[in-house]
């Protein structure tokens, strides 16, 4: 599958794509104006950036608990009722006078049912395109996320600065509802792909046998540090320079709009395996500029630069999916979806701690200089693990792959 218009023919794609935009819609929004909040209520770079990017953190919590859910629950059920979750778990973030603590409460609950969603969305896409689509169908899903991110990260600080941050967090909550309806009125009523209940030992057991193997635990370590990291020094955009945050995040996302068009619709194979380490260093290298206080202009420039290296992740995971058996796909994907996110609730408090003792900008450089440090070590183990032509083995239900 090579074309968009025959992505777009395959069924349940559209919906799928839908909910999934909306889905990161109402996060974009959402996770602007909760960070504006609490910022404003705390003066914390800290606080800030853990209410933007905190959910994540909690996503390590779902991972070793309820993953397994991710390939053992139907998928319309599922997306339908997460949907509904996110949506109230937003609107009672907007309750005035909510303590913080509170706020952070409710982020982690949604991050360990948000851990569960992201298994069971990625699971049914490939369900959906199977391996030959798969690349081209994640590409499409990050494009449409990086429309969405500058045109939701723009619009957000629009409504905070017209409408307020609590009711930007109640539209947020509006367009999760919105998602769920599109989700049960889409897509079709496949049952889960695997069977058993979706329990802790359940996952437990699967999560233990993904990371076994050594080429998939680089692939995972790859997909999870280095992007952890600069997603913690994208959080501090609000501290570093509250008016531009908006901006700023709208150039990080053009740039990943461009770099998964690339990668996605025109990168040829051959070059796939070569090209992964240098976009994951190019993620990280602009920023160590931030140190000399860059005027806005050069900041735009920068940050658009550096994200073209996210699409270091969608050549990742492509690796990954050739080197897992179909009756884990869902949970494999989950656990880099959690991983993932997790490390960057990671990369937002070492980031945030930093930017505490030094500054916003200090922060920025030194947290970029540790993703380049753990890209260079991860190297190494990443080459000759490409999925160009690799054999993947389909294991059976109890054996290890």
């Amino acid at each position: 599958m090579r074309s968009y218009r025959e992505l777009f023919r395959t069924g349940e794609f559209t919906p799928l794509f839908l909910a999934s935009a909306g889905h990161t819609t109402a996060q974009t929004v959402g996770g602007l104006a909760l960070g504006v909040l609490v910022y404003e209520r705390t003066g914390s770079p800290l606080l800030s950036s853990l209410a933007m990017f905190g959910t994540a953190l909690a996503q390590v919590v779902g991972a070793v608990t309820v993953l397994s859910g991710a390939d053992r629950l139907p998928p319309r059920a599922a997306l339908t009722v997460l949907g509904l979750l996110f949506g109230a778990g937003t609107a009672v973030q907007a309750v005035p006078g909510l303590p913080v603590w509170a706020v952070f409460a409710v982020l982690l609950g949604l991050g360990v049912i948000g851990s569960v969603g992201g298994g069971v969305r990625y699971g049914l896409l490939h369900e959906i395109l199977d391996r030959d689509g798969y690349l081209l169908g994640r590409s499409v899903l990050n494009m449409s996320a990086g429309v969405v991110q500058i045109c939701g990260f723009a619009l957000g600080g629009a409504l905070v600065t017209t409408v307020s941050a609590r009711g930007t967090l109640l539209l947020a909550a509006v367009l999760y509802a919105l998602t769920a309806l599109v989700a049960r009125c889409g897509l079709g009523g496949r049952p889960p792909r695997g069977t058993g209940r979706a329990t802790i030992s359940a996952t437990r057991r699967a999560n233990a046998r993904l990371w076994s193997s050594v080429p998939r635990r680089y692939v995972y370590l790859a997909l999870w540090v280095p992007n952890g990291l600069i997603v913690g020094v994208e959080s501090l955009y609000v501290p570093y320079s509250p008016d531009d945050a908006g901006l700023l995040l709208a150039s990080g996302a053009l740039g990943m709009l461009v770099g998964d068009v690339v990668a996605g619709r025109f990168l040829p194979p051959r070059w796939r395996e070569r090209l992964t380490v240098p976009l994951c260093v190019l993620l990280a290298a602009p920023y160590p500029f931030f140190a000399l206080g860059p005027g806005l202009p050069t900041a735009l420039v920068l940050v658009t630069v550096a994200a073209l290296g996210y699409a270091a992740g969608l050549l990742l995971q492509e690796r990954l999916i050739a080197l897992t058996p179909d009756a884990l796909s869902g949970q494999a994907l989950g656990l880099h979806g959690s991983g993932m996110l997790t490390m960057q609730g990671v990369g937002a408090a070492v980031a945030g701690s930093v930017a505490e003792l030094t500054s916003p900008a200090t922060a920025m450089a030194t947290t970029a200089a540790a993703s380049l440090v753990a890209t260079l070590m991860l190297a190494p183990g990443l080459r000759g693990s490409g999925a160009a032509g690799l054999p993947v083995r389909v294991a059976r239900p109890g054996t290890p792959p």
